[in-house]
This record gives structure tokens, sequence and C-alpha cells, in this order.
């Protein structure tokens, strides 16, 4: 695993309107409720110390039950793109956007908006952290921005 300290996430209002909002279900339902408290979390095995996201109900590699954990909250960008054409409201006024592969210190990759600096300034092995983007009481998506001074 990893020795970096957790700090809690920032966590900023975003208004649902005309947004998909989650469905969450039995799996993902304390991922999203996580964010919205300000928490990274991600699913550990107690039996095999296997690490995975997104969240299911075994681990996919022996199919005990796996246990939440907090993450650091800082990552690398693994992958990338740049999205530049997206027709759907609300997402067409946020063009050109970034969706980030981010691979987490902690053996997980999770992907998410990365906001905060021009499309093209992004570069695989960047440096991010992550905030959350609350939507209701208890559903907040994770989005990610370059680490200050990294």
């Amino acid at each position: 695993m990893n020795d970096l300290p957790i700090t809690p996430m920032d966590v900023v209002e975003l208004d649902p309107a005309g947004r998909p909002m989650p469905a969450p279900d039995a799996s993902s339902q304390p991922f999203f409720a996580a964010a919205a408290r300000g928490e990274l979390i991600y699913q550990r095995c107690p039996t095999c110390d296997h690490a995975q996201h997104y969240p299911r109900m075994m681990c996919t590699a022996c199919a005990a039950t796996p246990q939440w954990r907090r993450a650091a909250g800082v990552g690398l960008v693994y992958s990338f793109t740049v999205i530049r054409q997206n027709g759907l409201a609300p997402f067409k006024n946020e063009l050109p956007y970034v969706l980030a592969l981010v691979e987490l210190p902690e053996g997980v990759r999770m992907m998410g908006t990365l906001t905060g600096c021009d499309p093209g300034d992004v570069r695989i092995g960047m440096a991010v952290e992550a905030y959350a983007a609350k939507l209701a009481d208890e559903v907040a998506l994770v989005y990610w921005r370059p680490v200050a001074g990294g």
C-alpha cells in the first residue's frame, strides 16, 4: 500500500440542472457518498490484498468481499483524451475538456474530468489531486486538478 498522508478532498457544489445524475447501486453508493463528504475511497480485498476500482460486490481476484479504504487523493495522469465535440447540454458549454485516467499510489486507476489547466498542458505523468463536485446530499463526482507546483 502507501504511506502518503490522507487529506480530505475539497468539496464544491455543482448545479445538477441538466446534468445526468449517477444512479448509485449497492456497490457504488458508498463511493459517491464518501466523495460527497470529501473522502476518496477504493476497495481492497482483506483476503488477497487486491485493490480495485470501480466498485464491485466481489474481489475480482479471489471473489471475497472487498473492504473500503481511504485513498490519499493524489495520483498521476496515466492516460487522457481531450473532448472537443459534445452536443449535449451541459457538456457542450464546457468544451474542450479533459477526461483523464489517473493512477493512484494505492494501486487503482480512476477516471474523471481534469480541470484547472489548459487541455494542451496535460501530460502523461502529471501529478494531480482529487476534489469532489457535489450534486446531491449523498452524491458527488470525483474531479481532478493539477497539484500546485507539481
